[in-house]
């Protein structure tokens, strides 16, 4: 299960900034381009950011992560780059061990 947050953390990050790319460059370039991508990059990262979430909440106990690094994790999702790092600092070593 490990490997399949991996991998969610690595692909919402991406969801993320493509969503953001599409809000702040393609909006002022083609705003009818910009409509027609916005639901189904939308709908994209709202799935990937729940599984995040659904994740870690299935994670937590098996990783014995306490609140804080928990609360880390969580938070990470609403930040740009949150879960690279996240993924680089808890996951990496995690997963070589």
């Amino acid at each position: 299960m490990l490997k399949i947050f991996k991998v969610t953390a690595i692909l919402e990050g991406i969801s993320y900034l493509v969503l953001f790319a599409n809000m702040f460059i393609v909006q002022n370039t083609n705003p009818e381009l910009y409509h027609t991508l916005l639901r189904p990059l939308g709908m994209t990262h709202g799935v990937l950011f729940i599984g995040y979430i659904l994740l870690a909440f299935l994670l937590k106990k098996s990783m014995n992560w306490d609140l804080k690094t928990f609360a880390i994790i969580l938070v990470a999702s609403l930040i740009p780059f949150g879960t690279f790092y996240i993924e680089k600092k808890y996951l990496e070593t995690k997963a070589n061990a």
